[in-house]
């Protein structure tokens, strides 16, 4: 990847791979789109046990994610599975270590999406989704949702929703990413490329 090529940082959290299926397909879409390209991340599980201590780089799958990949990037992708509602606690462990970005105003006016995951279908994809994108309006991003042009949101009978792409994974967590939550994870991701590039050149000429 080129220095000067701006990118779309994909960065999520998946315990049973869902998710980042739903990240490979955002990734897709973000690519699909000419001059910009996808970077994808991941952070690290978060364990109660203070001894513990994960390698520098995962065994497998994306490497994980460093602040800088947030404050360069043109764009962020946020993807996490349900928990009670909200997003899994590696993720949000990382969120939280971003003030230092909220403080220096890095993340200001670029795009923004979140996708998430559930193994029943009203097991709080929406709740998820609309507090994830709390902490990104706190850093003055502009979030961008799925809008209702991309007709695959009224033929799904699992997942997707207009504040972002989700996926029904089935109460084992077995359950694929099926075509309509696929073309929904790349049409976020075309969208979201698209603004990307229009938010960079809007911010490259203000300087």
């Amino acid at each position: 990847m080129s220095e000067m090529t701006p990118y779309v940082l994909v960065l999520y959290y998946s315990r049973s791979g869902a998710t980042a299926t739903m990240a490979q397909q955002i990734a897709a879409g973000v690519e699909s789109v000419s001059g910009i390209q996808a970077r994808l991340r991941t952070v690290a599980p978060v364990s109660t046990t203070c001894e513990a201590v994960d390698p520098e780089i995962p065994e497998q799958g994306a490497v994980y994610a460093d602040l800088d990949d947030l404050r360069n990037c043109s764009a962020l992708a946020l993807g996490s599975p349900t928990r009670f509602g909200n997003m899994a606690a590696p993720l949000k462990y990382f969120i939280d270590s971003t003030s230092s970005l909220w403080m220096n105003g890095a993340l200001i006016d670029k795009p923004a999406c979140a996708f998430t995951s559930t193994s029943s279908l009203h097991g709080g994809q929406e709740s998820t989704l609309l507090t994830m994108l709390v902490p990104l309006l706190h850093h003055g991003m502009v979030y961008a949702g799925v809008p209702y042009s991309e007709t695959t949101l009224l033929e799904t009978h699992t997942g997707g929703t207009p504040y972002g792409a989700s996926h029904l994974a089935g109460t084992r967590s077995d359950r694929s990413v099926d075509e309509h939550e696929r073309a929904l994870c790349v049409a976020q991701g075309k969208r979201l490329a698209r603004l990307a590039l229009a938010l960079h050149a809007m911010r490259q000429e203000a300087l």
